[in-house]
């Protein structure tokens, strides 16, 4: 498979790639393009970028110099297009577009796939973590309805036929607590075991120098 599409997972975070007008009348009067090309190479935009700012200011009336864009493009990915920019951004779950020349691909690709790879194991402790949080407020609210049906079990004015309902919703609350209690401790597990990857890894991607 082509290099170019070797990268680690399915980017959650893109580049801002608006379908709204990139520039105003006035910017595309007073526009620099080799500037404008510039600045949106550092960033990693495509150049249907440009595509967006030839439409924005042909409905001035103005035409957007490809020529100066390009140019200014050209140098602009040159900085972008960095080991350094690249785990950045895959650090980050941004997506690469695949802008970079054939000399500046491969490592540009190795440093973001360490990226994103730090990304998938950071997002992996974030989920694990939000999913243990989401089941003790469910046990929590297991445990206070559990409560409440064992004072009205005792209640003196509690009749036979409604204690024998509490008996059995309560004897159902306790199935709940017990698969609740399962389910956090395997996910406290989870999440150790992803916590003890994430740490093993930024050792690791510590020495890479990004």
């Amino acid at each position: 498979m082509d290099r170019k599409w070797n990268v680690i997972g399915i980017a959650l975070v893109t580049l801002a790639m608006s379908g709204c007008a990139t520039m105003s009348g006035d910017e595309c009067m007073a526009t620099d393009w080799s500037a404008v090309g510039y600045e949106d190479g550092a960033r990693g935009f495509t150049t249907e970028r440009f595509s967006k700012h030839r439409k924005a200011c042909a409905k001035h009336g103005i035409t957007a110099d490809f020529g100066s864009y390009q140019s200014g493009r050209d140098q602009g990915l040159v900085e972008y297009c960095q080991p350094g920019r690249g785990f950045d951004v895959g650090v980050n779950g941004g997506r690469y577009y695949g802008v970079c020349s054939v000399n500046l691909e491969a490592d540009f690709l190795d440093a973001y796939n360490a990226g994103y790879h730090l990304y998938t194991l950071r997002s992996n402790v974030n989920r694990a973590a939000s999913s243990i949080a989401a089941k003790e407020r469910e046990l929590q609210n297991v445990e206070d309805a559990m409560l409440y049906k064992e004072a009205a079990l005792i209640d003196s004015e509690t009749t036979m036929e409604q204690r024998i309902i509490l008996i059995a919703e309560l004897k159902d609350l306790s199935e709940d607590t017990g698969r609740l209690e399962a389910e956090i401790h395997d996910l406290y597990e989870q999440r150790a075991h992803y916590q003890a990857e994430l740490d093993n890894y930024q050792v690791t991607v510590a020495n890479y120098g990004y």
